[in-house]
């Protein structure tokens, strides 16, 4: 008979309350993967709109009951065959499967060995869990769509969020001129990230502060995206996380603008592992809540009171 475990599951689409915390049948891994006990999940924009039906839920169908979530940190509990990459006893964290069913608020998961890598020993679980869909989401952003290049100048929109917050020290590590804009609260955290400029998009307009950018990388929905496009000089580039640019009006400014969805890649999280066992990346991990409270945490993410960093759950 299988072994079970705790599980948050959705029986159905809907608002925060079809989460539910309950027993779920523990993975095996299969040949290639290693199961992680984990030990903190990070929470994702995605996450939740999925749980809502939308975001990655048009690819499952009512494939119920559903585990959601993708981002994990914890320990190898066991490896499949020909799984050589880690050992029993690792401590591993990565971001399983996306855009597939991931199954990350669980206390176990079987992932395929490419998509973790060791945790650095300078963070803890919770720390690791938040870094892993938003980071490699700001790099491949930043370089495999955005080509960013040493001196150029970069507009991160909505610096002071989940992905902004790693773009913005990513691209200063990258040697780029960094301008972040913000609410005013988050002025002071813009600068300490490592940013030249800081922008408070709620007293300014953002067009009138910044201009002649090569790289805007969008983190924000509504008109911000479309608006961005006044700000790249031309044969500059757009690339965003939220919403598609208006193509034609791209093209006609001379500009390459792109919407990007984040893949598990391998030397990607490789990288991002050690920038972070340098020093030379940190997230902030601004709540934490036990996994068997995912609906409350899923409820104050959507509530849009989180400006700042990364919502985690600790399993």
């Amino acid at each position: 008979m299988a072994e079970n475990m705790k599980a948050v599951r959705i029986h159905d689409y809907g608002d925060p309350n079809v989460l539910v915390y309950e027993d779920a049948p523990r993975p095996v891994a299969q040949a290639g993967e290693v199961l992680v006990k984990v030990a903190a999940a990070g929470i994702n924009p995605v996450d939740w709109k999925t749980r809502a039906g939308s975001g990655m839920g048009g690819r499952y169908g009512n494939a119920f009951p559903l585990i959601v979530g993708w981002d994990i940190s914890g320990v190898v509990e066991a490896v499949g065959e020909g799984a050589t990459a880690f050992k029993v006893g690792d401590a591993v964290f990565g971001m399983a499967r996306f855009p597939d069913v991931g199954a990350a608020y669980a206390e176990y998961v079987a992932v395929p060995q490419s998509e973790v890598a060791l945790k650095p020993a300078n963070i803890d679980h919770l720390q690791a869990a938040a870094f892993p869909l938003a980071a490699l989401t700001a790099w491949q952003a930043l370089f495999e769509a955005g080509h960013l290049q040493r001196g150029e100048r970069v507009l991160v929109q909505g610096a002071a969020g989940g992905v902004g917050h790693l773009a913005v020290q990513i691209a200063k590590w990258a040697g780029a001129y960094v301008i972040g804009t913000g609410s005013t609260a988050n002025m002071d955290f813009i600068h300490e990230l490592g940013a030249d400029e800081a922008v408070d998009y709620s007293t300014t307009p953002f067009e009138e502060a910044v201009g002649s950018v090569d790289l805007v990388l969008n983190c924000v929905g509504g008109d911000l995206l479309n608006r961005s496009l006044a700000v790249v000089k031309q044969g500059g580039r757009l690339v965003s996380i939220a919403g598609k640019p208006d193509a034609a009006e791209a093209e006609e400014r001379g500009i390459t603008a792109t919407s990007i969805l984040v893949s598990p890649v391998e030397s990607h999280l490789h990288e991002i592992a050690r920038l972070i066992a340098n020093g030379e990346l940190k997230t902030t991990v601004s709540h934490v809540f036990p996994l068997a409270e995912s609906n409350h945490a899923h409820a104050f993410a959507e509530s849009r009171t989180l400006r700042r960093g990364k919502i985690v759950l600790e399993v």
